[in-house]
């Protein structure tokens, strides 16, 4: 009499995600490069340009966020650059759905969208000072202006180039307009609002120190105004080196939602 051996279940190993070498590689590169341009920088300044060295900058930034100074101006900067930046982008996706999947919307915005492209929002800055004051709505108004314009136009070129193939096919399997924009243009043009959100951002940040050179009482942009006048050069210095940090960091914060949201997307 034989005993019939129980049945074995195959055990299937944990899946492990492994490190991309090419993500630790450009790791070590973000790494050396930072490094390398502390060094040039260090080494310029030494030569007898008139360049702050590393030391002279960095006793400057530990100055003035001693004494709160530095704190309150990235407080304003950042609110100004946030809201108008939220504001700008809120805008200019529907507008540039709209645009991108209605022929008549299409005729009668992006003539004025193009021509308001070509205008620098720098140079809308007097005439919103004088129609709005010297607060915060101009300088809001400004930089809304930069993301708005930037984003409207990734947006709608999105929406553009979503291949027809699959619009007709889904049509074919009998979607409705409303399904077909939510389940094929929404994710199709994903990557491209989100280039215009992160190329809007750095307008976002260019126009708001612009925007903070005139009539403004707090901000990078006029503490560098106020340290170009007494030649304060570590200060100068220290709002560059802000800037670039606050909207490098926020750059890095919409890439990463921007791999989160299109995993599916090739990529090299």
């Amino acid at each position: 009499m034989s005993v019939d051996a129980p049945p074995v279940t195959p055990t299937i190993a944990p899946l492990t995600r492994r490190k991309d070498p090419r993500q630790q590689t450009q790791r070590i590169l973000n790494v050396v490069t930072l490094f390398l341009g502390v060094g040039i920088w260090w080494a310029l300044s030494a030569t007898g340009i008139n360049l702050p060295s590393p030391p002279e900058v960095l006793a400057a930034a530990v100055k003035l966020a001693a004494d709160g100074t530095l704190w309150n101006d990235m407080l304003a900067s950042l609110t100004r650059v946030l809201t108008g930046f939220a504001l700008g982008t809120a805008l200019a996706i529907p507008v540039g759905f709209v645009m991108g999947w209605y022929a008549w919307a299409r005729g009668l915005l992006e003539p004025w969208v193009q021509f308001f492209r070509t205008i620098p929002p720098l140079a809308i800055i007097p005439l919103a000072i004088v129609l709005m004051g010297i607060g915060e709505q101009p300088k809001i108004f400004v930089i809304f202006l930069a993301a708005f314009l930037s984003c409207v136009i990734s947006t709608f070129q999105g929406v553009v180039q979503v291949d027809r193939t699959l619009i007709n096919a889904a049509r074919v399997l009998g979607a409705k307009d409303g399904t077909i924009f939510a389940k094929v243009v929404v994710p199709a043009s994903t990557p491209f609002i989100l280039v215009g959100m992160r190329v809007g951002l750095g307008s976002a940040w260019a126009t708001v120190v612009a925007a903070e050179l005139i009539a403004a009482q707090e901000g990078l942009g006029y503490r560098m105004q106020q340290a170009q006048i007494y030649y304060q050069l570590p200060t100068i210095f220290v709002g560059l080196i802000v800037i670039g940090i606050l909207g490098l960091i926020m750059d890095r914060a919409l890439l990463l939602v921007e791999k989160k949201l299109t995993g599916w997307q090739e990529r090299r």
